[in-house]
């Protein structure tokens, strides 16, 4: 009896612009919704794996939210004992077959058999665009539409969401920032990196408009982020911009650890927000269940911690 052909896990990188999706994981069933993982499964399809290939995602993002650099594991089969293709092979086929313009395959790495993209992730980063000086999306030029949420204001108090930005880094318990829904049974994180700056000048804005329409980029760096965290933070942050919050409101919100209250229920549009990059600092891992033990582990230690007990 032949032995059976290997199993070859890549790890890939892959970008999409999110506007006509229901989000990045697949729509199962008879929905007419579909999400970037369709799309991807189709076209690996063609790959012709002796079982069929499943894409495991690194970071689920929602309906309308983008990514610059998203990643997925997955196994390929091949058959008649053919060896594994080459990842810059598997990255051109990918690519050929991929029926939606808004999505490419970036990069291609052959990683161990026990490599899990959820769970090796040691860093990701979400981006958000701002806009000031337009008075509502409709005034937008049309290629910026979907690429960022237009403010109605011509300034934002950019020093006091600075300030504002500072009570949210460290470790904390999240949950006033927290959508129902979340899968995660625990709601601390640790935010590594946050930031409030200028953004590029959009290529898209006529020279007529450049003088009055002002781009704002925010930057949020963690592990992990709980469901919506990002979105219900650039909306409390934003609000602190307009002057409708002050820093120190901030604070008071995420001790709460309400998720109801007037300003922290506010979710930023999904438009504006891009999955920057996903990182891998160390490829091996523990075993989902052992992570779930650990993550559970930890989180009631700091929790622990943050309670003063």
């Amino acid at each position: 009896m032949g032995l059976a052909p290997a199993v070859a896990r890549y790890l890939v990188y892959f970008q999409y612009v999110g506007t006509d999706f229901n989000g990045v994981a697949a729509v199962r069933g008879v929905q007419r919704a579909v999400g970037v993982q369709n799309y991807l499964e189709e076209a690996a399809k063609r790959l012709n794996s002796v079982e069929p290939v499943k894409f495991t995602l690194s970071s689920r993002t929602d309906a309308g939210v983008h990514a610059l650099s998203n990643a997925a594991h997955l196994d390929v089969q091949r058959r008649q004992n053919k060896p594994p293709f080459p990842p810059e092979i598997l990255v051109k086929a990918l690519n050929t077959h991929l029926r939606h313009p808004g999505i490419r395959v970036l990069q291609a790495f052959r990683v161990p058999s026990d490599f899990h993209a959820r769970y090796a992730a040691t860093s990701r980063t979400y981006m958000y665009r701002l806009v000031t000086g337009c008075a509502c999306h409709h005034h937008l030029p049309v290629f910026e539409r979907n690429l960022c949420w237009a403010l109605p204001a011509d300034r934002l108090d950019v020093a006091a969401m600075q300030d504002a930005a500072q009570h949210l880094l460290g470790t904390h318990d999240f949950r006033s920032f927290q959508s129902a829904g979340s899968p995660a049974p625990c709601s601390i994180r640790t935010l590594r990196h946050i930031s409030v700056s200028p953004g590029l000048a959009s290529p898209f804005v006529l020279s007529q408009e450049s003088r009055k329409l002002q781009f704002w980029t925010l930057e949020f760096e963690s592990q992990s982020f709980l469901y919506r965290q990002v979105r219900r933070m650039t909306a409390v942050l934003v609000a602190v911009g307009l002057g409708a919050l002050k820093p120190a409101h901030v604070k008071e919100i995420l001790d709460s650890r309400d998720p109801l209250g007037k300003h922290q229920a506010r979710v930023a549009p999904a438009q504006g927000l891009f999955l920057k990059s996903v990182i891998y600092g160390d490829l091996g891992h523990p075993s989902k269940r052992a992570a779930d033990r650990q993550d559970l582990k930890d989180c009631n230690l700091q929790h622990l911690q943050l309670s003063g007990n």
